[in-house]
């Protein structure tokens, strides 16, 4: 299959990325879009290279993470890639010894009180997770030029529930006895968390990230007063540390924030400091624009799920979430993570309805 190369067309698109420039707000021909989870288990191609390599060692072999990422870009055409990785990487160099089984990720030694908090270290990424800023610099130069790369991580508050859980959970009883039961313990292991993941979106944007995206992915779980105490504070701390980094700031790197689970939060979302806010599925993406105003861009939001669909329904849906988002300030995306039994041509049926509708009339 021959690879997209679906530059845009004018010379100010040539210039800039149409995904970037949809992150800043700016004009743009067409919708941006990409997915996340875009490199994944629904690919045959992805499932061909993992049936070689465990998920762990994908993650720490930068030709493998190189290959995967490329693979829906070439497939595709999506408007960005992302960074293959995990949100949880970031753990084992702190003190927290992760696996990952077919069921879900794990850790073996739970944070539970204050003596564990305190043996946490907040590590230096270049030196700790070599591997993810070799996996970026392979990625760019395989890219050469045709989109941007995405450099991600957990949240504070996201990656404090796994540390806390020991992997998922449905109720979160440990993370919230952390929370109402110490909170001084919560935010000292919050603010480790949070110094952490500041120090290593920095670093793959020093590697060669061109916009960065933050995954709250268990904010949901909070009351809107406990998002702003506990999610959001310890993320507007992170865009911060961020902001002030030279690279970052030299090269205006976009910030992306994606809370799962939204709606209730729309009054304090946009405060985050984020260039783009994420939007799942179950809110519509009119109704978010209209609570958190023109100064952020949106992305999203399409039903994982509406991917099972046929065609016709499934571009009448993609169409739809193209007229809530409008010509400015809005990325294609879906609610959450594309799931593994998706037909990618499904996915193709999306890519193409989003990449037909033009903004300039032509």
């Amino acid at each position: 299959m021959a690879a997209y190369n679906d530059r845009p067309m004018t010379d100010a698109a040539a210039a800039e990325p149409l995904f970037l420039r949809a992150c800043r707000r700016q004009p743009v021909e067409r919708t941006p879009i990409w997915m996340m989870r875009q490199a994944g288990r629904y690919l045959p191609s992805y499932r061909a290279v993992r049936s070689r390599a465990s998920f762990l060692e994908m993650c720490r072999t930068p030709a493998l993470a190189c290959e995967v990422t490329l693979q829906p870009i070439d497939q595709f055409g999506f408007d960005a890639a992302i960074l293959f990785s995990d949100i949880l990487v970031t753990l084992p160099p702190m003190g927290l010894e992760v696996a990952f089984p077919e069921k879900g990720p794990v850790i073996a030694d739970p944070v539970r009180d204050r003596a564990a908090i305190d043996r946490l270290v907040v590590p230096d990424p270049v030196a700790e997770l070599p591997y993810v800023m070799e996996a970026v610099r392979q990625i760019r130069a395989g890219l050469a030029g045709r989109v941007p790369l995405i450099g991600f991580a957990g949240a504070p508050f996201t990656l404090v529930t796994y540390a806390v859980e020991g992997g998922g959970s449905k109720d979160y009883v440990n993370t919230k006895r952390l929370l109402f039961g110490d909170p001084e313990a919560a935010h000292a292991l919050l603010e480790k968390m949070a110094d952490t993941v500041a120090a290593y979106l920095a670093a793959q944007v020093e590697a060669g990230a061109q916009a960065v995206q933050l995954f709250d992915s268990w904010a949901g779980i909070l009351s809107p007063r406990d998002f702003e105490e506990y999610a959001l504070r310890w993320a507007r701390h992170v865009i911060a540390r961020l902001r002030a980094h030279p690279a970052v700031a030299a090269a205006g790197v976009p910030v992306i924030y994606f809370v799962n689970g939204c709606a209730p939060y729309l009054d304090s979302y946009p405060t985050s400091g984020a260039d783009v806010l994420g939007v799942d599925w179950r809110i519509e993406l009119a109704t978010v624009r209209r609570r958190v105003g023109d100064g952020v861009a949106l992305q999203g939001n399409l039903d994982p799920g509406a991917l099972f669909l046929p065609p016709d329904a499934l571009r009448a849906r993609v169409e739809a979430i193209l007229d809530e988002g409008g010509p400015r300030g809005h990325i294609f995306n879906l609610g959450h993570g594309v799931t593994p039994p998706t037909d990618p041509e499904r996915v193709r049926v999306m890519v193409e309805t989003v990449k037909a509708r033009r903004w300039d009339g032509r």
